[in-house]
């Protein structure tokens, strides 16, 4: 980008958990999606990491957001405040105006069109001049280096923060899709749930997520690929004493069990769904696990012997959606299925 671009093209990841900005190719904004606003005049006091480390941490003239749940917006100000502090990270050189912005957005594939407006109105005064629309299934496809536009059919499961989207492609459109608000979120509440009525002890949602990163599993037996028993610090939730419980992938397995369930039913819904000859590819071609949810430990295994499909697990599935709506960016005359 020049220092004379009027235009500046962006690709963006607008995630329950994380927002992932690509410029120019390069993984520019890799930030949690939190922001700390100031409670009485609602003026952002800090974007992504550095809010994040505030989460649950704040006194009460600072509140923390996050502006999604369950992959769509629930806040609107504070969602339009986290986009413009996310691209201003963007371009931190020197400028003499701010870029109007070309934008293509990953979307959940089961959005209402209110969400859809919701999304697309908080890019627009955020600064973004055309906005393009991508469902998250379609970019993660693209992401991974399907060609989504041959006429064989590929099925991707996204499991985000907020919501897993399952979508069967062919010809550049999505054939049968089922997307449902069961996600990582939902891990972590069980994992809280849990900790509090089977060891007593009070633990934070982020107590909760780090325990998953460092313990999750889908699966009670891992062999030797099992992690180490975690320590988990917190309050007694009778005596308010300190406690320290250790805890191991097995128990948080069980507890992760139900709603891993949920998942596993979503996509043989949608396999219900899918018209036999594209049956027959996804059962040649495996199915593609994308996401932050695609890296707890087993899920791959547990799916694959559920559904006696192979899954294959997204090489970087973290940034998968986010690769994707940067190629749809340079492609933005050739893909139909973008949503103005």
């Amino acid at each position: 980008m020049g220092f004379f671009s009027f235009v500046q093209e962006i690709a963006m990841d607008l995630g329950t958990a994380n927002t992932i900005i690509i410029s120019d190719d390069k993984i520019v904004v890799d930030e949690p999606s939190v922001v700390a606003l100031d409670r009485n005049t609602d003026k952002m006091i800090a974007v992504g990491a550095k809010a994040k480390m505030m989460y649950e941490k704040t006194h009460d003239n600072i509140r923390t957001v996050r502006p999604l749940r369950d992959g769509v917006i629930a806040d609107f100000t504070a969602c339009e405040q986290m986009m413009r502090g996310l691209i201003k990270m963007v371009h931190s050189g020197s400028r003499l105006w701010s870029p109007s912005l070309r934008m293509v957005i990953g979307v959940p594939s089961g959005s209402t069109e209110v969400e859809l407006r919701a999304v697309r109105d908080s890019a627009e005064h955020a600064d973004g001049r055309d906005v393009y629309l991508i469902f998250e299934p379609m970019a993660a496809a693209i992401g991974i280096g399907i060609d989504v536009e041959a006429p064989e059919g590929n099925m991707i499961v996204d499991i985000g923060g907020g919501s897993t989207e399952i979508a069967v492609i062919s010809l550049g459109g999505i054939v049968s899709n089922n997307s449902i608000r069961t996600a990582g979120d939902d891990l972590t509440a069980d994992i809280q749930e849990y900790m509090s009525r089977q060891h007593n002890v009070k633990v934070s949602e982020r107590m909760a997520e780090r325990i998953k990163i460092h313990v999750g599993s889908a699966l009670t037996e891992l062999g030797e690929e099992g992690p180490e028993d975690f320590t988990v610090h917190g309050p007694n939730r009778i005596t308010a004493l300190p406690m320290e419980v250790p805890v191991c992938y097995q128990e948080i397995a069980h507890c992760l069990d139900k709603t891993v369930a949920k998942i596993e039913n979503a996509v043989l819904f949608a396999l219900e769904n899918t018209p036999p000859e594209l049956y027959a590819d996804i059962v040649k071609n495996g199915i593609y696990l994308s996401g932050g949810g695609a890296l707890l430990r087993g899920l791959d295994k547990r799916l694959t012997e559920k559904i006696n499909i192979q899954f294959h697990i997204a090489e970087d599935p973290l940034h998968s959606v986010a690769k994707g709506a940067g190629i749809a960016l340079k492609n933005v005359d050739r893909f139909s299925f973008l949503m103005r």
